[in-house]
């Protein structure tokens, strides 16, 4: 039984690790493509946007950091997987 509690924690804890790098991508590309135009932008919304969206519709609905030069919720869903795997990696 430990032993599938501990191959469902490494593939979760993999898929957080790969989000976490598509994000970084994707803030990377950002600064380099803007418009995002290309197939590389359009891949890595694709697989970031669905993490990102709760958190946008929120601070949209609520009115906060309206204005802001920083893409918040991004940064907070960021935050979000970082908080996950470390839960992850400490309890389970």
């Amino acid at each position: 039984m430990i032993y599938v509690v501990n191959l469902i924690k490494n593939i979760a804890l993999a898929l957080l690790s790969v989000l976490d790098i598509a994000m970084f991508a994707r803030a990377i590309l950002s600064w380099i493509d803007p418009m995002g135009d290309g197939p590389m932008a359009s891949f890595l919304y694709t697989i970031t946007e669905p993490i990102i969206l709760p958190f946008r519709k929120l601070f949209d609905k609520m009115n906060w950091f309206v204005g802001s030069p920083i893409d918040m919720p991004f940064l907070f869903a960021v935050f979000a997987i970082v908080i996950l795997q470390t839960i992850l990696e400490v309890l389970v």
